[in-house]
């Protein structure tokens, strides 16, 4: 009787497992992330970028960087919200990072969540990166004013600007603003030049923009 009831715990405890990386936003592309790391797993105080399709979009990123151990895991369209619900067990501390850039909660306000809601989350994966990786140094890279999506441009700054606040004095945690590199000089508005015809990501210019405000905090 005890060996069934533990055979039955091993087997439950397996199906847990398994669906763990099932049933959630974009778990297809974990699965896949999962299978890379099951070839070549990524060595440890490598430099992370995590997030959504900002990130996923960079496909030059470890190019740009080349002298570093960069490892880039942008999921789909996905929200700040599901990196913290769902993401960070499967590519984000199994890989015990030395840095890592977050970007995320474009998608959030895009999909009528407020900014104070974006920076609300930001604190819960923070308090979650200290516990499980005290000595990372944690970047989050501001949200992009896109010109496709004017209209969240006010929750856009508050989710910046409340989350600047929230890091400033913080040990080991950066703001970086990404956005108003992206700007014209002359009216302060997104440049659409820097973005692919969507007017949502950004295409190689635009990510030359990044890539020099980035420069100092990967290197």
């Amino acid at each position: 009787m005890r060996l069934r009831i533990i055979v039955l715990f091993i087997l439950a405890a397996a199906g847990i497992s398994a669906r763990a990386q099932t049933g959630f936003p974009f778990d297809n592309e974990i699965r896949d992330f999962k299978h890379q790391d099951s070839l070549k797993f990524p060595p440890k105080n490598g430099i992370l970028f995590i997030g959504s399709s900002s990130i996923r979009k960079w496909t030059d990123l470890e190019q740009r960087f080349s002298d570093k151990p960069i490892i880039r895991r942008g999921v789909g369209g996905c929200t700040l919200e599901q990196v913290v619900d769902y993401y960070t067990p499967y590519i984000l501390f199994p890989y015990q990072p030395k840095k890592v850039f977050v970007y995320a909660g474009e998608n959030d306000i895009a999909a009528g969540k407020s900014g104070y809601f974006v920076a609300k989350e930001f604190t819960k994966l923070w308090a979650m990166l200290r516990s499980k990786l005290p000595r990372a140094e944690v970047y989050f890279m501001a949200v992009k004013p896109s010109p496709s999506r004017a209209k969240y441009f006010d929750e856009v700054k508050i989710a910046n600007t409340k989350i600047k606040a929230f890091l400033a004095g913080k040990k080991k945690g950066h703001y970086i603003d990404v956005a108003t590199v992206i700007l014209k000089p002359t009216t302060m508005q997104p440049d659409s030049s820097l973005f692919e015809g969507d007017l949502l990501h950004l295409n190689k210019t635009g990510y030359d923009k990044w890539q020099t405000v980035l420069q100092p905090y990967v290197k």
